[in-house]
């Protein structure tokens, strides 16, 4: 690793997850048992994720993993896999220690794509077949503008969310437009209303700038729009151009570093804004109202516990293999793997078929940049307890450039190592700075498909 102190670009990777799922692999056969994999795992803070990978329409600038329509009864039978997933998954479990399960989330593709009766199954699902009691843990649900309808909202609500995420974008409609995401602004303040009139204690708006056109007096008007409806929570996204999707079948992936100076100048606006309107910043993206109410009780530390994920865009994380189904963004591609779901039978969801092995170099690399991605820092006698290393000794040159580049905060108290406020708003480039050598070189080698 260099020490010069020029600085990463700061817009390389949105960096939510270690090791990317770019660097997962088909595992050698025989391909390793969920039973045997869960069998020594703590689980007495479990996440669990389930994925619905349908959109109405999808986004230019989207490379989920996610299809449009569902033609066929196509849901019918993906629930359908999804319920013989999760008794499959649960059985490997096993009944030797306490299953607790801390928090959940349904996310996509967009849940809400899913009828009111669909989504009643899903809750189903997750509390029938997996033991997830969800009025009692933190539940989080995305949804959109077109499909956020009041009786879907009335399901939700009903069942325990806590958390409802809606992707706006942009309340400029030629904006919206020009991201390949084409909607009606009076349609999106009506979908809030809906959301609003639910119940639901969490409001949260996905907003994305650097969108060709947008300007610092447009993504103004954006912010207030948001704010008008005071959500409790707001994501800031900047905008990436990536192969194979909409925008990126438009034109080739901008690299130009006048469009990195303009997102980062229309993030520090939008940053500015939303505290001096009463929130607190939780990471470079998400932004939390200072009297919005608690979510609930949340034990679950995302570098240590382990999540489960239902579905065939959906992670699950042991401590020493990270899993998955495949994946893609080619339409065609996508459509594949979702129907090879949906006729796996009980027996195909007992063994994991893609990961990334997760040795102690990578775990400690996991554990630094999810924890100094945040805000909040990560505390350094935590990471000792556990690792029983110095991530000053872990990661000598990683942080020597990081706090000669300004962006390591020198008046954290004692034991936190926290990122300033320029650290923060380069946390794109900061995260693929702490990828191991190994995960560089599988995600170079991977071809999007």
């Amino acid at each position: 690793m260099t020490t010069t102190t020029t600085a990463p670009r700061p817009y390389q990777s949105y960096v939510y997850a270690y090791p990317h799922k770019t660097a997962y692999r088909p595992l050698p056969h025989p391909a390793p048992s969920l039973a045997g994999l869960w069998a020594d795992e703590p689980k007495d803070a479990l996440s669990l994720y389930a994925h619905i990978p349908f959109c109405e329409v999808r986004c230019g600038f989207c490379n989920l993993f996610t299809r449009i329509g569902a033609p066929d009864e196509l849901t019918t039978r993906y629930l359908d896999a999804l319920d013989r997933q999760a008794t499959a998954v649960r059985e490997a479990l096993g009944d030797g220690a306490p299953v607790r399960f801390a928090t959940a989330a349904f996310g996509g593709g967009t849940p809400t794509f899913l009828t009111a009766p669909e989504l009643e199954r899903l809750c189903d699902i997750a509390e029938r077949r997996m033991g997830v009691d969800l009025r009692s843990v933190p539940l989080s649900v995305e949804t959109s503008p077109a499909t956020a309808t009041a009786d879907r909202l009335a399901v939700l609500a009903a069942r325990g969310a806590t958390r409802l995420s809606i992707g706006v974008q942009s309340f400029v409609e030629a904006e919206a437009r020009a991201a390949v995401r084409p909607q009606r602004r009076a349609d999106v303040e009506a979908a809030l209303g809906r959301i609003r009139d639910a119940g639901v204690p969490v409001l949260n708006i996905d907003l994305i700038y650097g969108i060709d056109g947008q300007t610092e007096e447009s993504w103004r008007r954006s912010l207030d729009a948001a704010l008008g409806w005071r959500p409790e929570e707001l994501y800031l996204y900047p905008l990436y151009v990536r192969p194979l999707t909409g925008l990126g079948r438009l034109s080739p992936a901008d690299a130009d570093r006048e469009w990195d100076r303009r997102r980062l100048r229309l993030y520090r606006r939008g940053r500015d804004h939303l505290l001096a309107e009463g929130y607190e910043q939780v990471s470079m993206r998400m932004f939390r109202r200072t009297d919005a109410p608690p979510l609930g009780p949340d034990d679950y530390a995302c570098q240590t516990d382990g999540m489960i994920g239902l579905g065939c865009g959906a992670r699950s994380y042991t401590s020493s293999l990270h899993y998955s189904f495949d994946y893609a963004v080619d339409m065609r591609e996508i459509r594949s793997i979702i129907d090879t779901y949906t006729a796996t039978g009980p027996e195909g969801f007992r063994r994991a078929q893609v990961g990334r092995w997760v040795d102690a170099d990578e775990a400690r690399r996991r554990h630094l940049l999810q924890s100094l991605l945040q805000a909040g820092g990560m505390d350094t006698r935590d990471y000792e307890d556990r690792f029983g290393t110095s991530p000053f000794a872990d990661f000598p040159a990683e942080l020597r450039r990081f706090e000669a580049l300004g962006w390591l905060d020198e008046e954290a108290p004692s034991g936190l190592l926290r990122l300033t406020a320029e650290g923060l708003a380069h946390s794109d480039g900061i995260g693929p700075e702490l990828f191991s050598p190994a995960v560089r070189a599988a995600m170079a080698a991977y071809e999007p498909k």
